[in-house]
Parts: C-alpha cells; structure tokens; sequence
C-alpha cells in the first residue's frame, strides 16, 4: 500500500477537465492507498484572497470533493490551515532551503514576470510548504502534472539533504504517481488543448452551472466552415470538439458523426446539440449532490472534523520523531 498525497487550490468551482483530470483518479487511489487529499488553502495566500472569498472557495472545493465520490472513510480529506504541523515543517524545511535554489525555479520565474508588484516569499518558498505537504505524512506518491515536476524534484533533494544534515534515514524521496494511459484530458471550448480557468470563463463547463447555460457555452464552441474534402484530417480545434464527444457521449454518438465529417456532410450545430444534452445529463446529478451538500453544515463540519483528526495523528507522528532527530529535546 502506498502512502499517496494531493492537494488542490481553493480557487472557485471546479469543472469537466479537474474532474476528469484529477478527482476521478482520485476515487481509484482511494480504495487501495493511504491517501490524504487536502484543499491548499495556505497556497492561495499568495493571491490576498478575501477572507469570505477564502472560506467560500475551501467550503466549494470540499463539496465538489464529495459531490463527486471522494469517500472520508477510505481517504483522509482536510484543510491544510487546519492541520497545524504543516506550517511548523514548513518553517523548519526554509532553515535547509537556499535562495539561489528557490530563485531558479521556473514557475518563480513566471509569476514574478505576471505579477512584478506581488513578488511575495510565498511564491518563494512554495516548493517547500509543497514539500511540507507531502513528506508530512511521509508520503511515496504524489498525482501532479507537468508544470509541478520540477517541484517534485525540489522535494526530493529536500528530503535528501534532511537526511544527510541529520544522518537519518527519516523521510522517503516521493515521486510522481503516473497514472498512465487512464490519465483523460478534456479539451477547452476555446480550441486550447486544456480546459480550465486560466483559458477564461467560456473554455470550461462547471459542474454547478445551469443547462442554459452549458448549452450556451458549448454553442459558441470554435468550429470552421467544414470540411472540404472527404476524410481530411480534422484540424485541432474540430479534433477537440470530438474528443469531448468521446467522453461524454455513446459510441454510436460519435461515429455518427465522425462519418458525416468523413463525407462532409457534418453539422456542427446538430454535433454541438447532442454534445450539449450529453454534457448535461452527465453534470445533473454532480449538481444536484453539490446543492444538497452546500447546504448541510452538520456533514461538511463532521467530514472536515474526521479527515482533520486522521491528518493530525499522521502528521503529530512524524513532527514528534522529527523534533528528536533536529534536537527540540523536552528539560
């Protein structure tokens, strides 16, 4: 069994392409692994979120969690503020960290390019609360994408230069969980390869939103003209729209209308219909959950008390072993 964490930013609804990207993995990991999967709200500092804005973003996240099976007796599912050892090895992994390491790292780079007037310590420092996150419960497996590879890779020497400084063999170097070929990505609407926030409003379909709405959306889809001659190849933008279909629609669905792209007879308006109904038959009842659970405080506070309990006797642990390899000795 595989101690496997992961986090997510509380940044606002979540759509087609995290579900599908992550969360549905997720669900997999849950029934065979030690997983701990946590909302990083210490993270989202580093934009000066509003306080209401902060807690309506965690709460968001941790309904959406549930509303798509995330099950708090098979995982343990937290707030990272919450668990308080997380801030404490984050502070001590700062001690081992130097600046011309943390300077260098690429996405730094790219958010002090964004944003020159809120270069903060979070942006940082943010491979080592990732890395606080992780080997806070010792982990083996982290799910992460590309653009958090080289984080990982920062975790890694971390812990190995713990281990060194200290003569130990305390914390386990954590690698990517590569989940391969079941790994599915849902492209925008915009014609992007990727749905998700940054692309803007209208690429990705949310969970929560009305079916006026998803229709409306997927309506104003990026398609051409058509094809002009038979079976030429789709470009990426129409290839997009189709594999989209793929996931959301029947077998029969799609290679109907694959072959009426092949003779040129293709409708893309009679595509994007279908697509619609289909996106809104699969989102239905996620919504419905989210509505029931967003209103529930007693579940969500038992839920967020239970994973918070789990999470600490698994992080007290590892801080108490720790503190005795640095030298914090009790007089």
């Amino acid at each position: 069994m595989e101690t496997i964490v992961s986090g997510i930013r509380p940044t606002g609804n979540l759509h087609l392409g995290n579900h599908f990207g992550a969360i549905r993995n997720f669900l997999k990991l849950q029934e065979d692994n030690d997983c701990y999967f946590f909302i990083a709200d210490y993270h989202s500092l580093t934009t000066h979120p509003k306080p209401q804005d902060l807690h309506g973003n965690v709460k968001r996240v941790l309904v959406h969690y549930l509303a798509a099976g995330l099950d708090p007796d098979k995982a343990t599912l937290y707030v990272q503020s919450q668990l308080p050892e997380t801030a404490e090895l984050y502070l001590l992994l700062n001690m081992n960290a130097y600046l011309g390491e943390l300077q260098r790292v690429a996405s730094f780079k790219e958010k002090a390019r964004q944003q020159p007037d809120n270069i903060n310590v979070g942006l940082l420092t943010y491979p080592t609360l990732m890395t606080a996150d992780v080997i806070i419960h010792r982990a083996t497996k982290v799910p992460v994408g590309k653009d958090q590879q080289q984080h990982l890779e920062m975790a890694r020497n971390f812990v190995n230069r713990f281990n060194r400084m200290y003569e130990v063999d305390f914390f386990p170097e954590p690698f990517a969980y590569n989940f391969g070929e079941d790994l599915i990505k849902i492209p925008g609407l915009d014609g992007s390869t990727k749905m998700g926030k940054s692309e803007g409003e209208a690429n990705a379909i949310y969970f929560v939103e009305d079916p006026k709405v998803i229709r409306k959306k997927i309506m104003r889809a990026v398609t051409d003209s058509g094809p002009t001659e038979m079976n030429q190849t789709k470009p990426q933008y129409i290839e997009n729209l189709f594999n989209l279909l793929r996931v959301m629609s029947s077998p029969d669905t799609v290679e109907y209308f694959d072959d009426q792209y092949n003779k040129c007879e293709i409708r893309y308006g009679d595509l994007k219909k279908q697509l619609a109904e289909d996106v809104i038959k699969f989102v239905t009842p996620y919504r419905e959950k989210i509505e029931a659970l967003w209103n529930d405080e007693a579940y969500l506070q038992k839920v967020v008390k239970q994973g918070t309990e789990k999470a600490h006797a698994s992080a007290s642990k590892t801080m108490n072993e720790l503190r005795k390899i640095i030298g914090f000795l009790p007089f």
